[in-house]
């Protein structure tokens, strides 16, 4: 059940990927065609215009802006995902038991494995899918803002701080501040399960790696949407985990201190 899930939502999202990827580097325009320009990358487009003129004509403003309200809509959908990954997580050590009492692999055993676990799920009434649902609708935004940054060619045309927009930024600086973000986003989002998991502790470290070599290449404007957008997640994360995060914490100092 597991496996078919995660492969429905990794079909899933990499069909909205590509969808997009297909005219990535095309400017978006009024006139570009399909659902995916049409109702996603230029609305998003349209708005970044809007609330640059708002902001006395200045894109890279208007990119930290719509990063934020836009990290704001979802901010509802993000809550409900992470209480349902802790609700998934209290209830582990009961499915662990489970998992034990039907080890053997035989057919009827396993069914009847998976109805236990459903029934522990209406137990403790929790949704298996309810964590991966607001992921799904976050995907298509997130990408197609991503886009519109890239394919707005009033963005490309203006510079912001010490950068031009439509140009990597010439000192790397926010590559590498997007990559220590991304950094610190991650651990704070993996504190507790990273070390338990050595695929995760290393995409902990991967992640920032392949974040500073795409932004050292790609547009300074979309460094500048990967670093707002980290540091949203970061306070977000804080704010939604602090109490688990300072309980870990204290719990590792209370380890530590016996050894």
């Amino acid at each position: 059940m597991k496996k078919r899930m995660f492969l429905l939502i990794g079909l899933v999202l990499l069909l909205t990927l590509l969808t997009g990827c297909t005219e990535y580097n095309q400017p978006i325009t009024s006139e570009s065609e399909g659902f995916w320009n049409e109702y996603i990358v230029y609305p998003l487009s349209q708005f970044i215009i809007m609330v640059a003129k708002f902001a006395g004509n200045n894109y890279g403003l208007a990119i930290i802006l719509v990063t934020i309200i836009i990290r704001l809509l979802i901010l509802p959908l993000m809550i409900k995902q992470t209480k349902s990954s802790k609700a998934m997580q209290a209830i582990q050590p009961e499915m662990q038991k489970l998992k034990e009492k039907y080890s053997s692999k035989d057919q009827k055993t396993q069914q009847k494995l998976q109805q236990e676990t459903m029934a522990l799920f209406q137990k403790h009434n929790i949704n298996p899918l309810a964590g991966c649902f607001p992921i799904l609708i976050q995907m298509p935004i997130l990408i197609g803002f991503y886009h519109a940054i890239n394919r707005t060619r009033e963005i490309a045309e203006h510079s912001f701080l010490w950068f031009d927009l439509g140009s990597p930024d010439p000192y790397y600086i926010l590559p590498f501040v997007a990559g220590a973000t991304t950094f610190i986003q991650q651990k704070m989002m993996m504190a507790g399960t990273a070390n338990q998991n050595p695929q995760m502790a290393m995409m902990l470290w991967m992640m920032p790696i392949m974040i500073i070599i795409f932004a050292i290449k790609f547009p300074a404007a979309l460094s500048l949407y990967w670093v707002v957008g980290n540091i949203f997640m970061i306070v977000q994360t804080y704010f939604i985990k602090g109490p688990d995060l300072k309980e870990q914490k204290e719990t590792s100092k209370a380890g530590g201190a016996k050894k």
